[in-house]
Order: structure tokens, then C-alpha cells, then sequence
């Protein structure tokens, strides 16, 4: 009798230590649900992330030197849902607002939105329906994102002050993670395109921007990471005497699961060279609920 107690003993022992290791091995959504991976049918998912990159250097016709501080704010939320019972396609509305200021003023004035003129601007700029999906099934994790950016901007520039482009853009961003077997580290690529539709009067018309980039990251546990990225900005002109430049970004961050269904991000990035291009910072923060 005294031995049956102890095997039922080492049993419970046993069947609570495996299900504290289930529990654990458990991955969380910052873990599992990277932009790589598709929703379910029903599941939502919204992000509102939030740029403001600053600069008081510059590189523009191979000269480099300080400029008054042009500040630039990108506020975005984006908005998907899972409509297949394959799990392969989310479709999706993307929205933008945008504040800058220029000509030396503060970094934070981009929040006052005053629209002081030959100094600042602000406005909703864009909106884009966009469709995700996976293309080959027997890799999950790899899905392109496809969505096409209408303009609610007239005007690109009013006295100096650039607001946003004033043509349609098609982007297409290509996604792909792969998570060690050790489960602390996680690699995400993401290639993100966009072809710049003929505008005239935009900048950057009949155009292609190209941005791979590369994000390594580490979980000291499921709940939290720490990241390291790097980036490469191309604009390739298709046209004669259209405007190119290019620039290499590198940065790193971290995310907190917050709850079950939210989680907080935060990413510092350095414009470290470039060509005709401004050589800022960016800070980001990023607030993301699924459910």
C-alpha cells in the first residue's frame, strides 16, 4: 500500500510538472503572431503605431552639414481580419496622419498641430484597403501584404512645408520569420515596396522605393524581447531627371506583452549614411491589440 502511494505521489509530481512545462513552453502572441503570420477566421488584429523621426543633418547633392530641425510625425493604424477557414488570407484597411514641422522649430511642436504658416502642416494623408495572404502553403510563415495607398492630400507642398506624396502608391511588403529551436531567438525579414504611380507634381512620380531589412530578436522570457534591426531605403527614379536617394538605418528596440491581447512596443532607429537624404533619428511607439 505504502509503495501504490508513492507511485500516485510521483505521478501527480510528474503530471504538474509537465503541465507547469506546457504552460511555459506556451508561446505568446509577441512570440507566435509576428507580421509573417496569418490571423485565423474571426480573429482581429489592430495596430496604432506612431514615428516621429527628427533630423538637424542632411545630405543632399554630395554635400553633407547641419540644417535647422525638420521634424516629421507619422501616426498609423492598421486594421486586418482572418477570412478563411485556411488561414491563408486577411483583408484590411490601412489609415495615416501626418504632422511636420521645419525651419528649426521644436521636435514636439509636430503635436501642437497649429498649422503656422511656412512651418507646419497636418492632416489625415492617406488611406489604403489592403489584402495579406500566404502563398505557398506548406511555408506559413511566409505572406506578402499588398495594399494600395490613396492620397487625401492636394497640395505636397504649401510654403515649404512637405506633407505627404499626392499620388497613389502600390506597396507591396514581403514577410518571413523563422524561431530557433532554442526558442529565444527569432529572426524577421521583410522586404516592403512601393511603386510610386505617375503623378504630376509628385517628387517622387514613377517611382520605386525598396526597403528590405533584417530584425533579430531575444525573449528572456515569453512575455518580453529586446531587437536589433537594420535597413536600407533605395528610391529608384524611372525617370529621366527624376529624384533618387538611398540611405542605410540601423536601430534597435523592445515589446511587452501587456495582456493577452495587448502588447507595447518601442524602436529607436539611426539614419547612419545616405544620399540626398536627411541623416535623423526616429523614435517609435507602437500599441497593438488581437483579439
Amino acid at each position: 500500500m505504502k509503495k501504490i502511494r508513492l507511485l500516485v505521489i510521483a505521478m501527480l509530481l510528474s503530471f504538474i510538472g509537465f503541465a507547469q512545462y506546457d504552460e511555459d513552453s506556451q508561446k505568446s502572441v509577441i512570440q507566435e503572431f509576428t507580421p509573417s503570420i496569418l490571423l485565423i477566421k474571426g480573429q482581429w488584429d489592430i495596430k496604432w503605431f506612431n514615428n516621429l523621426y527628427t533630423e538637424t543633418r542632411a545630405t543632399f547633392g554630395g554635400n553633407e552639414g547641419d540644417v535647422p530641425r525638420n521634424t516629421f510625425f507619422t501616426s498609423t493604424v492598421d486594421i486586418f481580419t482572418g477570412v478563411s477557414d485556411s488561414r491563408r488570407v486577411n483583408v484590411g484597411l490601412l489609415l495615416e496622419f501626418r504632422s511636420n514641422v521645419i525651419g528649426g522649430r521644436d521636435a514636439f511642436d509636430v503635436f501642437s498641430f497649429d498649422g503656422e504658416a511656412g512651418s507646419a502642416r497636418s492632416g489625415f494623408t492617406s488611406l489604403a484597403p489592403a489584402i495579406k495572404f500566404n502563398p505557398i502553403k506548406s511555408i506559413g510563415n511566409f505572406t506578402i501584404q499588398s495594399a494600395l495607398h490613396i492620397p487625401l492630400v492636394d497640395q505636397e507642398s504649401e510654403q515649404r512645408v512637405f506633407l505627404d506624396q499626392n499620388g497613389f502608391i502600390f506597396q507591396n511588403r514581403f514577410f518571413y520569420d523563422y524561431s530557433f529551436a532554442d526558442g529565444k531567438w527569432q529572426l524577421f525579414t521583410e522586404l516592403n515596396t512601393e511603386y510610386n504611380l505617375p503623378k504630376e507634381g509628385s517628387f517622387a512620380t514613377n517611382s520605386l522605393r525598396l526597403l528590405p531589412g533584417a530584425f533579430v530578436s531575444y525573449f528572456p522570457s515569453s512575455k518580453f524581447t529586446i531587437l536589433g534591426l537594420v535597413q536600407h531605403l533605395q528610391l529608384i527614379s524611372f525617370n529621366t531627371d527624376g529624384f533618387e536617394q538611398d540611405a542605410t538605418i540601423l536601430g534597435g528596440g523592445a515589446k511587452y506583452q501587456l495582456t493577452d491581447e495587448f502588447n507595447l512596443e518601442f524602436l529607436y532607429s539611426n539614419f547612419v549614411r545616405g544620399n540626398d537624404t536627411g541623416l535623423g533619428q526616429t523614435f517609435n511607439i507602437g500599441l497593438r491589440a488581437l483579439f
